[in-house]
């Protein structure tokens, strides 16, 4: 299972709801390993699958890492709630259960995992 480090957003919001920010983030954590040598979208995928979900890329959004936000035209931004890393690939996450994992290569695929 890998970590999560959670931005002041996701803190701040948590403490007001009286939950745990990890709450958040579902059991994506828990989908995710190291000791895994696939890609973090494949391992999203294999462990979401069976369970009715799957990684299911969704196009369109414009990801602002300066500003930390995730936007899909005509939609409020998502917030950037919490991000790691495994391997060379950053995981990002945002509000609304939105996962972006970003390559070495700043190409990035989103899908919402909920």
């Amino acid at each position: 299972m890998l970590a999560f480090a959670f931005t002041n957003i996701a803190i701040d919001h948590a403490r007001r709801g009286g939950f745990m920010p990890d709450e958040m983030l579902g059991s994506v954590p828990e989908m995710l390993s190291i000791l895994n040598p696939l890609g973090a979208v494949d391992q999203i995928d294999a462990a979401y699958r069976p369970v009715g979900g799957g990684w299911r890329d969704s196009t369109g959004h414009r990801l602002d890492l300066e500003a930390g936000t995730l936007t899909y035209p005509g939609d409020q931004p998502r917030r950037l709630v919490a991000e790691a890393s495994l391997r060379d690939e950053r995981i990002l996450f945002f509000n609304g259960a939105w996962v972006v994992v970003i390559q070495p290569d700043h190409s990035y695929r989103v899908a919402r995992i909920d």
